[in-house]
């Protein structure tokens, strides 16, 4: 006559068992692919991340910066701001351009992107430098090609800084791309 009541249970069973199977198995699939995009898209992020993104979230922590023209500076990464950052050490404070960093070592692991800045960090190095002018304190310029020089600052254009070395009665015009760093005492930049 017909199958029993039994037998169709266990088919069912199978039928829904080899369905669950196979959902499990797409799952599977998706959530490999899911994880797969979102691996991608976090490479693709991170090459959006600028080195002064990881300098901001590590404002406060030890550094130590390699610069061109062979200086290292150990210190404590003390501001950030739109092309530069300030560098403290015990006695001293040097401001220093973005491009002249060869390598940051002791940042932290995080980025804090530049719409995320306050409005103070977006001030550029003629601001930190103009601020060490107005101190007249004797400063050392370090240039991208090694070089120093003791000076004190004039007044700071938009892309240059005039240095007057000794009692020299002339300034000498540095381009802000020549600089490596500028270095003056912790106090000229406080003030």
């Amino acid at each position: 006559m017909g199958r029993s009541v039994t037998g169709a249970g266990s088919w069912e069973e199978r039928l829904f068992g080899e369905l669950d199977d196979l959902e499990q198995q797409a799952g599977a699939a998706f959530a490999f692919e899911r994880s797969l995009e979102v691996e991608e898209r976090a490479r693709a992020e991170y090459a959006s991340v600028t080195l002064a993104a990881r300098l901001m979230a590590s404002v406060g922590r030890e550094v130590r910066l390699d610069l061109v023209g062979g200086l290292r500076l150990n210190g404590a990464l003390r501001r950030v701001a739109t092309g530069w950052c300030l560098v403290e050490g015990e006695a001293d404070a040097w401001v220093v351009p973005h491009p002249a960093v060869l390598s940051a070592y002791g940042p932290g692991e995080r980025a804090v992107p530049e719409e995320a800045w306050p409005a103070v960090a977006r001030l550029g190095i003629g601001t930190a430098l103009r601020r060490l002018a107005e101190a007249d304190e004797p400063c050392r310029l370090r240039l991208r090609d090694g070089s120093l020089h003791d000076v004190r600052l004039g007044r700071v254009g938009a892309d240059f800084l005039e240095a007057y070395a000794g009692d020299a009665a002339a300034p000498g015009l540095h381009a802000f791309t020549a600089l490596a760093a500028v270095q003056s005492r912790r106090d000229a930049l406080e003030a």
